[in-house]
């Protein structure tokens, strides 16, 4: 039985869950929180039950996945650090260059960090984590297992704006997309409850959480999905504005006496979505609970189920059908509210819910209507059960593993 981690990495926190292999049992998980602050937080969970919390300085990378290693084996969860034989490590921006997870080598670890320019506030810590492990587990597969290669083949035709073809030759400029381990598990999951192989189905998945994505998937291939060249586009969000006019910012900046452009990408990350229309939460449950009593609140959930709609039936009509739809991530696996109302408005595909079925909140189920022409699934995501299985295939004639 081999142990792999699975490793989550952002500029202020990191997640992390081992797994034992292949068995896919979650033998601990946890997380850092607070890092680079004062009182950093470290928490695990484990055995029975069992729950670890420290609290202490962790200010650098260096020290937190140290500290990560060494309450692994001080609570007992590994008895020697030998027994982690692959570490799975999230990079959110693979560009065009990797169109599958890889086992890092020097030379696609400088490749990762060379595409820090598409994701700066990702790619130089998770490649920054990937070294600082190299060093502590010198023996270890390590992988890197990204957010977009689901979405590097997809169809030109999907993929590229309509801006001179010049920028995407020499610069990049390309739909990348996001989620895409997610939508990866989800789909594969899919294809499994309804007994079919995913080369014959057509799906659509809806991961709906602080950050939303669509995608659409054709005979097993990713063939669109809404984010863009950032995670910033496609449908409304948290506090993401999702789509919008390019037009408009320079109106804004002008009318915000802003000067600076990365004030006004701020404000369409973190003051818009959910938060900026209702001027009240980025949380669905918050405008949920005022909705009867705040139009705003109630104008912004309309809003959020038209974008997912739209882009839903935009999908529908490129695939030429639909299969199944799969709700997924934190309001997609609990928004029993908003499953109900996307689904009243796909109605003429054939979706239709069961209302008790769907009365669930984060359990796998198919909550279709038994008349439903078009299957509805609930699957929560794994994103770190796809990281380790993908340390396992690639370490596959590893004598690591």
């Amino acid at each position: 039985m081999a142990k792999v981690l699975a490793i989550n990495a952002g500029s202020s926190t990191l997640k992390w869950k081992l797994f034992e292999m292949p068995a896919e049992t979650v033998v601990a998980s946890g997380m850092i929180d607070r890092l680079g602050l004062s009182d950093s937080v470290f928490t695990a969970k484990y055995g029975d039950g069992k729950k670890f919390k420290l609290t202490r300085d962790i200010e650098t990378h260096d020290l937190a996945a140290t500290l990560l290693l060494e309450e692994l084996k001080d609570l007992g969860i590994i008895d020697h650090f030998e027994e982690i034989t692959g570490i799975g490590h999230r990079v959110v921006a693979g560009g065009e260059d990797f169109k599958d997870s890889v086992v890092i080598t020097e030379q696609t670890l400088a490749r990762i960090e060379a595409l820090a320019e598409y994701a700066p506030l990702h790619n130089p810590t998770q490649a920054y984590y990937i070294r600082v492990f190299q060093k502590l587990l010198p023996r270890v597969l390590q992988v890197a297992v990204f957010d977009t290669s689901l979405f590097a083949a997809m169809p030109k035709e999907n993929f590229l704006y309509s801006i001179p073809y010049e920028y995407y030759q020499k610069y990049g400029a390309r739909k990348y997309g996001a989620h895409g381990t997610s939508h990866r598990y989800v789909s594969e999951r899919a294809a499994q409850l309804l007994g079919k192989p995913l080369s014959e189905l057509k799906l659509i998945t809806l991961h709906l959480g602080s950050g939303s994505s669509i995608t659409a998937f054709d005979q097993g291939q990713a063939v669109d999905t809404s984010m863009g060249f950032t995670p910033l586009a496609g449908i409304t969000m948290a506090t993401r504005s999702g789509d919008i006019d390019v037009s408009l910012l320079p109106y804004l900046m002008h009318k915000l006496h802003l000067t600076d452009m990365a004030e006004m990408i701020d404000i369409l990350n973190n003051k818009s979505g959910l938060l900026g229309l209702s001027q009240l939460s980025p949380d669905q449950r918050d405008l949920e609970d005022a909705a009867d009593t705040n139009k705003l609140a109630q104008q912004a959930l309309a809003i959020f189920i038209n974008r997912v709609v739209k882009y839903v039936g935009s999908y529908v009509a490129t695939m030429n059908g639909l299969d199944a739809i799969i709700f997924t991530a934190g309001s997609g696996e609990n928004g029993i509210a908003l499953r109900e109302n996307i689904a009243a408005q796909l109605h003429y595909f054939g979706v239709k819910l069961d209302p008790e079925k769907n009365h669930v909140r984060g359990k796998e189920r198919d909550i279709s209507a038994a008349d439903a022409t078009v299957k509805t699934l609930l699957i929560p995501t794994n994103e770190e059960l796809m990281i380790v299985r993908d340390v396992m295939r690639l370490g596959h004639n590893d004598t690591a593993l």
